[in-house]
């Protein structure tokens, strides 16, 4: 049997999840505030829940990969949220659209790390490659996502759940028609336990390590997803600007790929990782200083360029210490750490904004983020581990 899922296959089903799961995310708000009557403090308890939903996904994707058969866990994830999706279009009241996104998060959650873990396997291209093409895919579906929603939406909200429900079903026809192959998980050491974990102490000390940077990553990142449309708003500045900067993200992110494939030939990979976790993390302290929509496009331009050349790559650099048969466990568990850190994000910027002030908040995550990646860079080096 096949050993592995081809690239453009997990290229497509990744797009295709990103892009039905993009529809949600934006859509939730708007649609509960102003159709549904509910607070925006009622909203954001659904999006915390569907993201520990989304964690609890996580988990059990990396166990049923590891533990089970790779090919039926795929299915359970597509399943769970394309089942879910498809009742949405005829009963999308209250408590069925919050139930049902929190039911989503979790299949998404299995999915998101049932795909990291078969991209694993592929062996035909480098892992920095495979990785940046699933964050590649990643990025254009969010974009195709959040693009259309907004008209979308205006031809009622069941249109968006069937347009939703259409790419949860070609991801699932992906999945039925290729995916079905047995990854080669056992490593060296096929007569130990599979309960053992079979990772070096040192590569599992660091695998945390970069978890705990990608939970204040995606814990910083999540502030511009919620925190910066406020603050930009009350510079003076309309609404319709602060969404054009993620249409610039997400162009920025299409066309740097040629930047991206530079630093995969010369850099080792924890270099890269530095250099663009570095840029990524000094452009939130450009946000103390903004106050002027350029100053906004010119933060955008270096968080996308340190994102394109430090953050593909992350899952990459884990998969190579991870032992062949504790790959989706820790898959699993960079998820989990992305996962929380969205989670937590907007609570925590929230409270920081109440408590202190925005430039407080954005001076404490570029500490926090920079503290991380030091303790990576630190372990990785000690270790002798920076090209993994």
């Amino acid at each position: 049997m096949q050993k592995e899922v081809q690239l453009r296959w997990l290229f497509i089903a990744n797009l295709l999840n990103n892009a039905g799961a993009a529809f949600m995310w934006p859509l939730t708000t708007v649609y509960m505030h102003n159709y549904l009557k509910q607070s925006l403090t009622f909203s954001g308890v659904v999006l915390f829940l569907m993201s520990l939903a989304m964690i609890a996904g996580n988990y059990v994707g990396g166990r049923l990969f590891d533990h089970w058969r790779p090919y039926w866990a795929a299915i359970l994830g597509g399943t769970i949220s394309t089942l879910t999706l498809a009742g949405l279009i005829v009963n999308h009241g209250l408590w069925a659209y919050a139930g049902g996104l929190i039911i989503v998060g979790f299949g998404d959650g299995i999915s998101m790390t049932v795909v990291n873990a078969y991209a694993a396997t592929v062996t035909s291209r480098s892992n920095r490659y495979v990785f940046n093409m699933l964050y590649l895919a990643l990025n254009v579906g969010v974009v195709v996502g959040t693009l259309l929603v907004g008209y979308l939406l205006d031809l009622g909200i069941s249109v968006v759940f069937m347009v939703t429900t259409a790419c949860y079903l070609g991801l699932m026809a992906i999945v039925l028609s290729r995916f079905n192959v047995e990854p080669e998980r056992q490593g060296s050491h096929p007569q130990r336990p599979r309960t053992q974990d079979t990772t070096p102490a040192r590569q599992r000390q660091l695998i945390w390590l970069i978890a705990l940077m990608i939970f204040t990553i995606y814990l910083s990142y999540a502030l511009w997803e919620s925190i910066l449309s406020v603050h930009m708003t009350n510079l003076g500045i309309p609404f319709r600007r602060y969404s054009e900067v993620w249409t610039l993200n997400g162009i920025l992110i299409i066309i740097s790929q040629p930047l991206v494939a530079f630093f995969n030939e010369r850099f080792k990979i924890g270099t890269q990782v530095g250099i663009g976790i570095t840029l990524f993390a000094l452009s939130f302290l450009g946000l103390v200083f903004a106050r002027q929509y350029v100053d906004f496009i010119v933060i955008m331009v270096v968080l996308t360029i340190g994102e394109v050349i430090g953050l593909p790559i992350a899952p990459a650099w884990v998969d190579d210490m991870a032992a062949s048969d504790q790959r989706g466990k820790y898959q699993g568990r960079y998820n989990m750490a992305l996962s929380l850190g969205r989670a937590v994000g907007p609570l925590f910027g929230g409270m920081m904004v109440a408590t202190f002030t925005y430039s407080i908040l954005f001076f404490t995550v570029t500490v926090m983020m920079l503290a991380a990646l030091s303790l990576v860079l630190w372990r990785a080096k000690c270790g002798h581990l920076l090209n993994g």
